[in-house]
């Protein structure tokens, strides 16, 4: 098994949805998500820059969630992976972005696997 690192349900603001009721105020989403770095945790030498910096990869998220209004969470998910991947010394990322949105539901996500 790969070094990961784990970011477990960091909360966004997004504008996002299909209806305009949906695009009327900015959603809460949470994701999640799980990097391989290109380096395993044994090559890190005990310094920051040898491994992602998991602050800067959550203000990442965040800005990329709040650049423009998205339509579906499939988009946004791979919009993110794909930042991520190119700012950050990433091999993998897999991401479980949700929406609390559907009634009767604890919540609806999406899950994505990337590799550089």
């Amino acid at each position: 098994m790969s070094d990961l690192i784990l970011i477990d349900s960091l909360e966004l603001s997004a504008w996002i949805g299909i209806t305009e009721a949906e695009r009327a105020s900015a959603q809460r989403l949470t994701i999640s998500l799980q990097l391989q770095p290109v380096r395993n945790f044994s090559a890190l030498d005990d310094q920051i820059e040898n491994t992602i910096d998991y602050c800067e990869v959550c203000v990442a998220v965040k800005e990329i969630a709040a650049k423009r209004p998205w339509n579906l969470l499939e988009t946004l998910a791979g919009e993110i992976a794909a930042g991520l991947l190119a700012q950050f010394p990433i091999q993998a990322v897999e991401i479980e972005l949700c929406k609390f949105i559907l009634p009767d539901t604890r919540f609806v996500a999406v899950k994505i696997h990337r590799e550089a």
